[in-house]
């Protein structure tokens, strides 16, 4: 009984989510602000069971101080809804400070998980001369050679400059247009999976509801 009722509430949800291909109305909006309010919530108690409790909490009742500090600094984000100027001030340093650890962790990560790996993937061979796989890496090589020319704003694009960042646009381009591909391919498979959840479930519910 309660998986029937989960494909029911599921296939009205579904079906107020395609409403908004009609018009924008009030049962897309119930539909998108519960699942703005679940997702919120589910995140908040992801962060209690996960972080606050053993990392917090726990360390506490273990006498480990340790993150007293971090606690205090989280504390502090509040003091911007405290009326007391003097007091709410105090927020703006620890946005800054958590900002500023979160740029540095941040920074180091995109480095050693996305620039040295490109750099790397880069260097490639070209020998021998006549296979397909040297011509791959040729491409490879101008392309974004090209294309980091044209990024390259502290000279103006004349010359030879103008004519390879121009070919560093058409590898842009065609890197943009994949990536959006990319994405609309992604995003028609959750509409197929939902369309097969109407058709191979909830149609299914309805007629065993009349039979």
């Amino acid at each position: 009984m309660v998986e029937i009722f989960q494909i029911w509430v599921a296939g009205f949800l579904t079906l107020f989510i395609f409403s908004f291909l009609y018009k924008d109305n009030p049962f897309y909006r119930f539909a998108e602000n519960l699942y703005a309010g679940l997702s919120f919530g589910y995140y908040i108690g992801l962060i209690y069971n996960q972080v606050l409790v053993p990392n917090v909490w726990e360390k506490f009742l273990e006498g480990d101080m340790m993150p007293l500090p971090a606690v205090c600094i989280g504390i502090m984000l509040f003091f911007r809804y405290l009326p007391w100027k003097n007091v709410s001030r105090l927020s703006s340093w620890a946005l800054a400070l958590y900002i500023g650890y979160y740029v540095g962790v941040a920074i180091m990560q995109k480095l050693h998980g996305e620039i040295i790996p490109q750099v790397q993937a880069t260097i490639l061979p070209l020998r021998p001369f006549l296979s397909f796989q040297t011509l791959n890496n040729f491409v490879t090589i101008v392309g974004v050679l090209t294309v980091l020319i044209y990024f390259y704003f502290s000279r103006q694009n004349t010359g030879i400059i103008g004519y390879l960042s121009k070919i560093g646009i058409w590898f842009a381009m065609i890197c943009f247009g994949a990536t959006f591909g990319y994405t609309i391919m992604g995003r028609i498979s959750l509409l197929i999976g939902r369309v097969q959840f109407l058709v191979y479930e909830w149609v299914p519910a309805i007629r065993n509801l009349f039979n």
